[in-house]
């Protein structure tokens, strides 16, 4: 990106990624003498001044904690979806609509996970307002696009550390291109945090290599996991598809009783943001069948732990998740994780 020209881009389909997403924003780059504070101002290029800490508007929990992050103390975060919220689903409220035109800067994942908000995001951008999509700052021919959502990219790169990773970069050039003053100060959070990425994709490499070969299949209620599992070299199979408003089917849950009862699964996983049903019925189909398979725990898919524990953090979610697998499957992982913090208050 430019310095000067915040860009407004909605990754809609593969068709659209890098042409129809972009509308031009009004210009609102800082400029001064140096770096600034909290609670003091700087002034932009048109002398409209920026009031420390300014506001941004964010959308899944995933988004709203990597911005903190790197915004440190420079801005105030308002994250519009909060734990357990399936943003697949979710509609913005009245107040989310005043939130977001009230906000100085908004930023959400992109690729159509936030697909009922379009709209909005369109009608923001229109006021002038800077509104970037983190997942624009990954490469399109790192995307995964699933047959069965054929003129769409998978929307979960956050299952993979590594590509989130890139997402945390291109939020410190999105906060630099609003605040240039301050652009030296956003990029060493975002270096910063980075190098604690890394450490976290290591990890789950290690932990998720540990489970026996024949016990390394993935199975969830929807299709939230295919970036993880390439990432770790572990199969994944899901009831639903991509998205969780396609109805899982009958045949559907047969096939995958078939594959647990031909690898003999010792275990499958729940998501705190998806409806169990699903996952209860391919176990109670499982067990007809003469295979005995257990809930093998709850994984954080499209929404993070709760606000204020370490697994409400994009890190705590993500070591929760590769420590429950690998556990789960046979594999050697810390009861605690990587860090020793999971299940603090």
């Amino acid at each position: 990106m430019k310095a000067g020209s915040p860009v407004y881009r909605m990754m809609i389909s593969k068709n659209t990624f890098g042409l129809v997403t972009a509308l031009l924003l009004t210009a609102v780059i800082s400029s001064g003498c140096g770096p600034t504070s909290a609670n003091t101002s700087s002034s932009t290029e048109e002398g409209t001044a920026i009031a420390y800490p300014y506001k941004v508007v964010t959308t899944c929990a995933m988004v709203t904690d990597i911005v903190q992050v790197v915004a440190g103390d420079k801005a105030e975060i308002h994250g519009l979806m909060g734990e357990g919220v399936d943003p697949h689903l979710y509609r913005p409220t009245r107040n989310d609509v005043k939130q977001l035109m009230e906000a100085d800067v908004v930023l959400y994942s992109g690729l159509m996970l936030e697909g009922r908000m379009a709209d909005t995001f369109a009608k923001i951008g229109r006021q002038g307002k800077p509104v970037y999509a983190v997942t624009e700052g990954i490469d399109q021919s790192f995307l995964r696009e699933p047959p069965e959502f054929e003129g769409h990219w998978d929307p979960h790169v956050w299952t993979d550390p590594s590509a989130w990773s890139e997402c945390v970069q291109f939020a410190a050039q999105a906060l630099s291109e609003y605040d240039a003053d301050n652009a030296d100060y956003y990029q060493e959070n975002a270096k910063n945090y980075r190098e604690d990425l890394a450490k976290l994709h290591d990890y789950a490499k290690e932990v998720i290599g540990s489970i026996p070969k024949e016990q390394r299949a993935l199975i969830t209620a929807h299709d939230a996991f295919g970036y993880f599992g390439r990432a770790y070299e572990i199969d994944v199979k899901s009831v639903q598809g991509l998205t969780t408003e396609a109805e899982a089917s009958v045949d559907d849950i047969n096939k995958l009783v078939d594959f647990i009862v031909d690898r003999k699964i010792r275990a499958i996983f729940v998501e705190s943001s998806v409806n169990s049903k699903n996952i209860e019925a391919v176990i109670a189909a499982a067990a007809d069948r003469g295979s005995t398979v257990e809930i093998g725990g709850k994984l954080f898919s499209d929404a993070m732990g709760k606000s204020g524990t370490y697994e409400g953090t994009y890190i705590g979610m993500m070591d929760h998740n590769a420590t429950i697998i690998a556990r789960g499957l046979g594999g050697e992982a810390p009861e605690k994780g990587l860090n020793g913090r999971l299940g603090e208050k």
